[in-house]
């Protein structure tokens, strides 16, 4: 009986484009709105959409300081430029960034097992609760990928649900690891069962092991947000993260966003680049 649940909801939005039909779609909309993307103006705005990332092994309290620092340098240094958007760290950094940061800037914490969210459930409840208190306005985590492709909703799905209660007043990334799904219809199921537990944002990649963000994933999600806003009225934002550093990379997610769900979602209430390089590129381009 739970399990049709999930099913129904599934079937609510039903997608029915082959991977080629999406391809294909996605080239032609590259194809045809790229360039008119393709400007300082829609730099500066990719730029205020950038969770600016640092998740490495060699993270310390020392360098994710002067990570946050780097942010609060860089605040009111360009009056025609926003700041970047948010600061993603791991959790246990969470209290070392609201100490250091000055900046109007988000807090995001990658949590719940992260980047395999192969761990136990309680675990992924604590972790993001802990973070939560020590100061992360977000959350990034990953759904339970093995469940979902063994058809095992119920349990994907339920906690998915207690980390959404776990985050209180924080936002929920529910990170979709798209390049672990194999094929556009996963893609799509495994996003509207996401925004059926209550997810604020669904994230492409985690950039950890399986291939990143591709412009096939985003069109695929979009669709997904859609349908989920035309029945529900609930604005859902989107992350796209794993391998996009280049000015070009992150014009084309631009572009599929705004002629997929329009210009009102092109702002970092709804928009957002998980990265680290790109906010240098982006600022050559800027600056010439």
């Amino acid at each position: 009986m739970e399990t049709n649940k999930y099913s129904k909801a599934i079937d609510t939005h039903p997608f029915t484009l082959t991977d080629e039909e999406v391809s294909k779609k996605v080239n032609d909309l590259i194809a045809e709105k790229y360039s008119e993307n393709n400007n300082p103006g829609v730099y500066k705005k990719l730029y205020s959409c950038i969770d600016l990332t640092s998740l490495n092994t060699t993270d310390s309290n020392e360098s994710i300081w002067k990570f946050a620092e780097k942010i609060n340098k860089f605040d009111g240094s360009n009056p025609e430029m926003d700041n970047v958007a948010a600061i993603c760290v791991y959790p246990n950094f969470a209290r070392t960034v609201k100490e250091a940061l000055t900046a109007d800037v988000k807090i995001a914490c990658v949590a719940g097992g992260f980047p395999s969210s192969q761990t136990f459930s309680e675990i992924k409840v604590a972790e993001t609760s802990l973070a939560v208190a020590d100061g992360a306005d977000e959350i990034d985590v990953v759904i339970n990928v093995g469940k979902f492709l063994d058809g095992e909703y119920e349990e994907m799905c339920e906690e998915l649900t207690e980390i959404k209660e776990a985050c209180r007043h924080a936002s929920l990334k529910v990170i979709l690891e798209t390049g672990a799904l194999q094929n556009v219809k996963n893609i799509h199921n495994a996003a509207i069962l996401s925004l059926y537990c209550g997810a604020d944002f669904l994230k492409t990649s985690t950039g950890k092991g399986y291939p990143g963000a591709t412009p096939e994933a985003a069109y695929v999600m979009c669709h997904a947000v859609l349908s989920y806003h035309t029945k529900t009225g609930r604005k859902i934002g989107l992350k796209m993260s794993g391998g996009i550093a280049t000015t070009e990379d992150a014009v084309k997610y631009y572009t599929i966003i705004k002629e997929t769900l329009g210009e009102e979602w092109c702002h970092n209430s709804l928009f957002r680049i998980g990265a680290s390089r790109l906010a240098d590129n982006l600022l050559s381009k800027i600056e010439g």
